[in-house]
């Protein structure tokens, strides 16, 4: 039987508890609760798009910009989606129990570290109501409980879809309390589950430098931070033109909103009257706005003129900052100074600035001749993602099931004591 609880602690114990429940679920058990989560999903799509339309009428209203607004849309193919993802997530091995290490000390002693959850994650989000689906199927299948503080502008969205996820746990006999949302408390509950030490174990912010930077700064629970996504793509002296060109407009183009689209190309001087001229027009077409300095202005009059400003810029949309650099070494550079160390990328036809390119960048991922836009648990194969971590503890790049564990040793002996 569901609680009603009268304030966001009350809540939040709901969840603790309940994550005694999931930890203990083995892992076909799991998986079957996944698959009736997306089965409800299918099932509530039309009822998801109408609630996702109040929000989509909301933000036009308070415009909050196409970005936002692209990231907070579902449509019936991004609700399949969503259950896709859910599926996926079920099939995929159960990331409890793994042994990680063995070891008998020399007294008998037999020690296993085991891959074991966290017990409950929270996760603040702003416009994504996709995350309330990727973390909560993500949390489940690793043993976990999850609360969820998605913002004001999905509250709809969100509310409709922790409702059918919750109902869908019910009907299975699993505690719907695993599944928590703290957006009805609005702020307080955001605050709330920043400072729920001891009743969350972790918590990972998604949305704007800005909310995940007050996460940081203002949590006394631990915090995986997922980092903006200022991410370069630098066009080396030798880059095949075709690929140049792919890779930086579907970098840029597929979906300038997400975190892992480019916001800076950098050209190689020797490949810039080569490569730029067919680029710059190819970017222009799709609606790009090119932000170049002078030598990638040069090269096109529609180019507007880059301040230093948009180096560090993550903007989101259809703009993007193009600059010409003497060589590699002034490309290692600007991305150094620049980077929020998401995601960067080299074409080159040259393996030895691809293997410098991958040893130096310091970055959660690093490609050679591909699009930045590969960047995400889904093209890794996790299903889904929590998000993707820009930090160095714990986790970092793309964060699935794995990233949602922590560790325990077990120990079994036949009466050792210390000596």
């Amino acid at each position: 039987m569901t609680v009603i609880a009268a304030s966001v602690d009350e809540r939040l114990r709901l969840a603790k508890d309940a994550a005694r429940q999931i930890a203990l679920l083995d892992s076909a058990r799991k998986s079957a609760l996944l698959f009736a989560v997306a089965e409800a999903i299918d099932e509530a799509a039309s009822e998801i798009v109408a609630a996702n339309a109040e929000d989509l009428e909301r933000g036009r209203a308070d415009a909050i910009g196409e970005s936002l607004l692209d990231r907070l849309r579902l449509d019936a193919g991004r609700v399949a989606a969503l259950a896709a993802a859910v599926r996926e997530v079920a099939e995929l091995p159960d990331p409890v129990g793994r042994v990680l290490d063995t070891r008998t000390l020399p007294n008998g002693l037999a020690l296993q570290k085991v891959a074991v959850p966290f017990g409950v994650v929270g996760s603040i989000y702003e416009a994504r109501p996709n995350v309330t689906v990727d973390i909560a199927s993500l949390a489940l299948r690793s043993g976990n409980a999850v609360v969820l503080r998605g913002g004001s502008a999905a509250q709809s969205s969100n509310a409709t879809l922790v409702r059918v996820m919750r109902d869908a746990l019910r009907a299975q006999g699993v505690d719907p309390e695993a599944i928590q949302s703290v957006d009805d408390f609005g702020r307080e509950g955001a605050r709330a589950l920043m400072n729920a030490r001891g009743l969350v174990d972790v918590l990972v912010p998604r949305g704007s430098a800005s909310l995940i930077e007050t996460v940081v700064t203002e949590s006394t629970v631990p915090v995986i931070e997922t980092g903006a996504g200022v991410v370069h793509v630098f066009l080396d002296a030798t880059a095949r033109d075709d690929w140049a060109r792919d890779i930086v407009l579907n970098a840029k183009v597929q979906r300038p909103s997400v975190c892992n689209a480019v916001e800076t190309v950098l050209v190689h001087r020797d490949a810039a009257d080569r490569l730029l001229p067919e680029l710059l027009a190819s970017l222009a077409d799709a609606g790009v706005t090119v932000h170049g300095d002078d030598a990638t202005r040069a090269h096109d009059d529609r180019v507007v003129p880059a301040t230093d400003d948009d180096w560090a810029r993550e903007y989101g949309t259809l703009d993007l900052a193009v600059r010409v650099v003497d060589d590699l070494d002034e490309a290692l550079a600007h991305i150094r100074r620049y980077s929020t160390q998401h995601t960067e990328s080299i074409v080159t036809a040259d393996q030895a600035a691809a293997d410098r390119f991958l040893a130096e960048v310091d970055s959660a991922v690093v490609l050679v001749n591909a699009s930045t836009r590969f960047t995400d648990g889904g093209e890794f194969g996790f299903g889904a993602e929590v998000g993707i971590s820009t930090q160095k503890l714990h986790a970092r790049g793309p964060m699935g099931l794995a990233e949602l564990t922590s560790t325990k040793w077990l120990g079994r002996g036949d009466g050792q004591v210390r000596a």
